[in-house]
């Protein structure tokens, strides 16, 4: 799950700086005020790809996912993109625990075949 997950925060990192960029067009929005959320938000996502199988890990990225949407009152763009990645976020979520489940068995079966020796087939 860790890797999944990880791939999907850093390409949220990239997404997150190029739509500050965007946001900075904008004359009704300080340019220190767009540089602080997204240096927040890019943080946020960077520290998340450790945090990601700790407790709390996953949920934290899941409000970074509604994060990512509700920017697109200021970067209308990133309604769809912010939709785009929680689609990402859940399926890198989802299959990650099925990738981590089938590895955890695998080990066991391959742990549970060298106590057996050589003998056993």
């Amino acid at each position: 799950m860790r890797i999944l997950c990880s791939s999907t925060l850093i390409g949220e990192f990239f997404v997150i700086g190029f739509a500050g960029l965007v946001a900075m067009k904008d004359d009704s929005l300080a340019m220190s005020t767009v540089w602080t959320v997204c240096g927040v938000a890019m943080a946020l996502s960077v520290l998340l790809c450790g945090m990601v199988t700790r407790p709390g890990g996953v949920q934290l990225g899941w409000a970074l996912q509604v994060g990512l949407i509700a920017s697109g009152f200021f970067v209308p763009v990133m309604y769809a993109l912010g939709a785009v990645f929680a689609v990402l976020w859940w399926a890198s979520v989802h299959y990650g625990r099925k990738v981590d489940d089938i590895k955890a068995r695998w080990a066991e079966s391959q742990a549970g075949q060298a106590t057996a020796g050589p003998d056993a087939a």
